[in-house]
This record gives C-alpha cells, sequence and structure tokens, in this order.
C-alpha cells in the first residue's frame, strides 16, 4: 500500500512534472489567466491520464512494439475528444476560454510521457496511481498560478470578488500585466526557484560542475 501511495504523493512535490520535469508548460502559461480555467484543464488533463494509463496499462501486452506510439496517442485523442464535447455541451463558456488547448492534451508531454514510461511497464492500478499522481502535480501548480493572476490581475477569485477595485469604490487597482502570458512565466520561474530554494536535491548540477568535482577528489 505503502510504494502504491507513492505514485500519488511523489510527482506532488519530489517529482514534479512541472517543476521539476519541466512538462506541460504550455497550458500552464495559457490557460491560468484565472483560477476556473485552470481548475477545468486541470480536472481535463487528469481524467485523461487516469483513464489513458489505464487503458494503455490493460493492453499493453498485445500492443506491437513498432506502433505503440500510433496507439497511444490513439486512445489520448478518443479520450480528449470526448472530455471536449462534454466541456462544450455542459460549459460552454468555460470551453470557449480554453480554446484549443484541451484538444492539445493529446500532444501534452505529460500525457504521452508517463503512457510510454510508466502505464506500458506497468500493470493497471499502479498506472492510474500514476496519472492520478501526476495530475495532482499538475494541477497543483496551474491552480497556484492561476489563483495568483487572477487575485491579482481582477481582485477575484473564481469570479467572486476579493479586492473591491478602485472603479467599484475599493482601493484595488488590477494589474494588467498579470492577465498576459509573461506574467505567468514569470510566476512559474519564481515558483520552480521556490521549490528548489527549499528542496535543494532538486537542483541541477552542472556537468562541468560535477566533473571539476571529481577530478579534484
Amino acid at each position: 500500500m505503502t510504494s502504491l501511495m507513492k505514485h500519488i504523493s511523489s510527482p506532488l512535490i519530489n517529482n514534479n512534472p512541472i517543476t521539476l520535469q519541466i512538462l506541460g508548460i504550455c497550458s500552464a502559461l495559457a490557460v491560468t489567466t484565472s483560477l476556473t480555467t485552470a481548475v477545468t484543464m486541470s480536472l481535463a488533463l487528469t481524467v485523461v491520464l487516469c483513464l489513458s494509463s489505464a487503458v494503455i496499462s490493460l493492453i499493453r501486452r498485445h500492443i506491437p512494439s513498432v506502433i505503440r506510439l500510433i496507439v497511444q496517442i490513439t486512445i489520448i485523442a478518443s479520450l480528449v475528444i470526448v472530455i471536449d464535447e462534454i466541456l462544450q455541451a455542459y460549459a460552454f463558456e468555460i470551453s470557449r476560454q480554453l480554446s484549443i488547448f484541451v484538444g492539445l492534451i493529446v500532444t501534452n508531454c505529460l500525457v504521452l510521457g508517463r503512457a510510454e514510461a510508466f502505464a506500458m511497464r506497468n500493470p493497471v492500478l499502479p498506472s492510474i496511481l500514476d496519472g492520478l499522481g501526476n495530475g495532482l502535480g499538475y494541477s497543483l501548480i496551474l491552480i497556484i498560478v492561476g489563483s495568483v493572476r487572477e487575485l491579482l490581475g481582477k481582485g477575484t477569485l473564481l469570479n467572486y470578488t476579493v479586492f473591491t477595485p478602485v472603479a467599484d469604490g475599493g482601493w484595488f487597482e488590477p494589474l494588467g500585466l498579470m492577465q498576459l502570458a509573461p506574467s505567468a512565466f514569470f510566476i512559474l520561474g519564481l515558483l520552480v526557484w521556490l521549490v528548489r530554494s527549499i528542496w535543494t536535491q532538486q537542483v541541477d548540477v552542472p556537468k562541468f560542475g560535477l566533473k571539476a568535482q571529481r577530478s579534484r577528489s
């Protein structure tokens, strides 16, 4: 049970797909203008991760090696189409805000990476938990970035007013920069710096520095 739970807990901080592996960056920059879109994208990707990992793991022994990537992409694309149709049917406004980014889950490095690196080599239950853990790790970063951008850019969270803007008689002046993509880049960079400052084992050691240390020893 402990080993299974590590599949969920490890991607949250120690092996986070965004802050450590630097995967899924495009959506982290594009869909985090508000907490609502960040949460929706997080749920969509997590569901696709779990279901695709389960299906691929279930049939992994029957997939010819030469066409495994085609099969993986087909399964992922089918799930993404279903998720996209559900969003358009029941949350059309959010679907419109997310634009093409739900469809681009098909080519998300995180989804393809977990399918190839884990689901193709492990049983169904660990694969589902691995997908869930990576989805939660991805969601954690998107929710943090989305919360900061919406709060500082609009003074709201989930479209509920937190800071009353000056235009409505309050004190808060929204920062328009927070609604632009570069702000997400800088917030994400600061987040990576913060995580690696606390968990120093995640800091990348330059190859030339490592060689120099070995030569000195």
